[in-house]
Formats: C-alpha cells, structure tokens, sequence
C-alpha cells in the first residue's frame, strides 16, 4: 500500500526538489514533449532534440525511467529493438512542460533583449 504524502519544495530537506531539478531539466521538457506523440526509439529522440549528446540522452532517459515517468520496452527482435514511452506520470507532465516550452518559445525574444541590455548596461558602467 502506497502512503500519500506531499512535499514541500521550501523545505531543504524535501526531496520534492529532486523532483523539481529533474523535471525542470531542458531535456526532461524536450524528451517529454517528443514522447508525448508516442513511442520512439533512441535515435528518433536524439534526432528530433537535437544538440544532445548520446551520453547526455542515455543517462536522461535512465533517470526518468527510474523516476518512473518513461517506459523503456525492449523487443525480442534481431537486431534488438527499444522503444521509449511516457508512463501514466509521464504523461501527466507533459501538459506543464509543454506549457513552459511553449512560453520560453513565445518570450526568448524579450529575455535576449532584456540579457543584452543588462550586460551592455553593466560593461559600459564605470568601475
């Protein structure tokens, strides 16, 4: 039987802030989304991300597996097939990670422009 308890993301101690650091990783957000249209192997995720390394794409995947928010199916097929899903809480991320992906495509923008204007308001600030 499975005890229901919540965390508190403002207590040090809580582990809710694995939770946040992994589920507020850019690739969690991006494997999630990609995986939101279905089953994919590892190449169809690496390919569609773009700019993750093998190494980076396996150790993501292995930790949301064990985090229980990815499948990882393994077919009895020569050469081996492995097919990667979102779990039932994986699916459940998905409609707030879509959401902040979605608002850092629709604002990236503005922080650039804001980031700029800061850093060339602070390297032409006397020192």
């Amino acid at each position: 039987m499975r005890v229901h308890w919540e965390g508190d993301a403002f207590d040090p101690e809580c582990p809710t802030r694995v939770v946040l650091d992994r589920v507020g990783d850019k690739w969690t957000v991006l494997i999630v989304n990609i995986l939101d249209s279905g089953p994919k192997r590892f190449n169809e995720i690496r390919l569609a991300i773009g700019g993750i390394t093998p190494k980076v794409l396996t150790s993501t995947l292995r930790s949301l597996v064990a985090d229980g928010l990815v499948d990882r199916e393994v077919f009895a097929e020569v050469p081996p097939r492995v097919e990667y899903s979102l779990t039932g809480l994986g699916r459940s991320l998905q409609e707030p990670v879509a959401a902040l992906r979605k608002w850092a495509e629709a604002n990236v923008a503005e922080i650039a422009e804001n980031r700029d204007r800061h850093d060339g308001a602070h390297m032409s600030a006397p020192k």
